[in-house]
């Protein structure tokens, strides 16, 4: 056969570069329709649109009796808080069967809508119970999800009683739930433990919260779209940060009730089968120095320790048991993703919390045998044949303990003082080797104290609290890098303290580099110094940072992590600027050893240094 001869065309190159910027721009904002095509937002109640946007006038919203003092706020809250309210929630939302965010809105006992109604009806009987303070109202919004162009949150919204300082407080937890198939929308989709926990625990916590009155707004947020691609968060975070909404902190609940391992639990998760842990929960945020992610994890920690837990501690039964807040080095588990996520994407100070123990992983694969993401999250089993549930997988009295430490970190939080801005002014070693730094704390509060830490995500010490200006801190141990933040507080006429959201984190170099800070030490010569990872060891991901000199603009890196037989395991680019950088390592679970991290500039390899991997 003769080929055809090929016709020559010719084109200019200032066409060829109109096509190219067109598919450019196409493939920016196509990718961004496609991956966050939310649009429409409506807050149903004008109310409540008002109260979001702080113009409203809060002596309407205020409470008819004497407003508590807030540690008498949170001892209320731990007297109300009900587990079997926890537990009937649960079996409501159960009920429905299926609650994918695409299932049916019609039925008035199945699917989507009707979990959606009942959700809504009981924020409208706490409105009531409120005597009308809190408002309800449903988050509406346009986005193609499983085959149903428009979908709803469900909101309830605490007016704020600080005029002067209107900000926001989010609690949330998804309502969706899903089979292996994330559209599937007629299987049995129960979704206990993922999610009708944590929307349970936003529902008890509206309940609870809305009998106090509180110096910044409360918004309790079920929303949907979790399962999908964290749309429902991902469009209220997108609105608020149109509208300019004063997000102070996000606190998302999602899989929050569960204390049994799996098989295939996300890491970090799980010491083994059926292992059990009712007395931990992880806060999973974003960042390493200077994250106010982290901070906000670190402060919720530090208020269940220094506030809260004297207070359970004073009653009895399940209230009583001690709990664990571990803060974790990842954003989320390995493969997973939450719905604090898209806050933390918008600029907002947004955590995760998590059970200890989950019965799932980010994959239904081939082996796949656990509860999670399939029909088998459902209440538990009967095990003595009288056909009632009587061993659940839900402990709902370890969520009743989860919720108590959301609600008081949502309570100090709303009357925190301004953070400090703090300074470091000098750090001496003394003849034992002892590194003590001096730090200059500038607030309006009457009393500071100052936090350090070093390698670990938890802080390593806290000082007392003290009136002086100037603060020194002992470093427990000898590290090649510090990290200080400070507090504002307050004292309360009945003992008990008020302390600000900590303080942006001030870096110090120690060892062969000096101190960063110090005006008497030298600079760092060094142009770039790798540090230290942290936590070291570590169990499933790790900070690496890199301190670059003040002269450095912009340059590219990567950070080579190899086996200490010099075989590549991955390689992480990372962009440098003047000051502190960190790129996540995250390791995965594997065989428990020694591994090297390099930095390369260039293709030039300028310091290398060890990690451990120990789980």
């Amino acid at each position: 056969m003769q080929s055809r001869p090929r016709r020559r065309t010719l084109i200019s190159s200032t066409f060829i570069d109109m096509i190219r910027h067109i598919l450019i721009i196409f493939c920016f904002f196509g990718l961004r329709l496609l991956g966050f095509g939310q649009s429409n937002f409506t807050v149903t109640s004008t109310e409540a649109a008002s109260v979001l946007h702080g113009a409203y006038n809060p002596s309407t919203y205020a409470l008819g009796t004497l407003a508590l003092a807030p540690s008498e706020i949170s001892e209320d809250i731990v007297n109300r808080l009900n587990a079997d309210s926890l537990q009937a929630y649960i079996v409501a939302l159960a009920s429905f069967e299926n609650r994918n965010t695409g299932s049916d809105t019609l039925s008035a006992t199945r699917g989507i809508g009707a979990a959606r109604r009942w959700v809504y009806a009981s924020f409208e009987r706490y409105a009531t119970q409120s005597n009308g303070r809190l408002v309800p109202t449903y988050f509406q919004f346009d986005q193609a999800i499983c085959g149903m162009a428009q979908h709803r949150n469900i909101l309830a919204v605490l007016p704020g009683m600080d005029t002067a300082n209107h900000q926001i407080i989010l609690i949330e937890g998804h309502m969706d739930s899903r089979c292996d198939t994330p559209c599937d929308t007629v299987c049995l989709a129960q979704g206990v433990e993922d999610n009708a926990t944590g929307t349970a625990l936003v529902m008890e916590l509206a309940r609870v919260m809305a009998q106090n009155e509180y110096p910044h707004t409360l918004v309790f947020m079920v929303t949907i779209g979790e399962e999908q691609g964290l749309y429902g968060a991902g469009a209220f975070a997108q609105y608020a940060d149109q509208e300019g909404l004063p997000i102070k902190a996000v606190l998302n609940n999602d899989v929050i009730g569960g204390i049994i391992c799996g098989q295939t639990s996300s890491a970090p998760s799980c010491p083994g089968l059926n292992a059990i842990d009712s007395t931990q929960v992880r806060l999973f945020s974003s960042g390493g120095f200077n994250s106010a992610h982290k901070q906000l994890a670190r402060y919720v920690k530090w208020q269940y320790q220094e506030e809260l837990s004297p207070i359970m501690n004073a009653t009895s039964g399940w209230k009583s048991v001690p709990m664990q807040v571990s803060i974790m080095a990842a954003e989320d588990r390995t493969g997973r993703g939450g719905d604090h996520i898209p806050f933390r994407q918008r600029g907002f100070s947004a955590i995760r919390f998590t059970s200890a123990n989950e019965h799932g992983n980010a994959s239904n694969g081939p082996g796949y045998a656990d509860r999670q993401h399939t029909s088998n999250d459902i209440l538990g089993v009967d095990t003595d044949g009288d056909n009632e549930i009587d061993s659940f997988y839900v402990d709902f009295h370890y969520l009743g303990r989860n919720a108590l430490i959301n609600a008081n970190a949502a309570v100090m939080v709303a009357y925190a003082p301004t953070s400090p801005i703090i300074e470091v002014i000098q750090a001496k070693e003394d003849s034992n080797g002892t590194v003590q730094v001096e730090v200059h704390v500038s607030s309006p509060a009457p009393m500071h104290r100052v936090m350090l830490r070093t390698t670990q995500n938890d802080f390593d010490t806290v000082t007392a609290l003290s009136s002086d200006t100037s603060i020194w801190v002992t470093a427990p141990t000898i590290a090649n890098v510090y990290f200080v933040s400070a507090c504002a507080a307050t004292l309360q006429s009945d003992g008990h303290r008020l302390e600000s959201l900590f303080s942006q984190e001030k870096m110090i170099l120690a060892g062969q580099v000096g101190i960063e800070e110090q005006m008497d030490l030298p600079k760092p010569t060094a142009l770039f110094t790798l540090l230290q990872n942290r936590p070291n060891p570590f169990d499933e991901s790790t900070w690496i940072g890199i301190h670059a000199a003040a002269q450095i603009q912009e340059e590219y890196g990567e950070i080579c992590i190899t086996d200490m037989a010099g075989r590549l395991i991955k390689v992480l680019p990372i962009t440098l600027h003047a000051g502190v950088n960190e790129v996540l390592y995250r390791h995965g679970y594997g065989e428990v050893g020694t591994y090297n991290y390099s930095l390369f500039i260039r293709g030039t390899c300028l310091e290398s240094k060890k990690m451990i991997f120990a789980n």
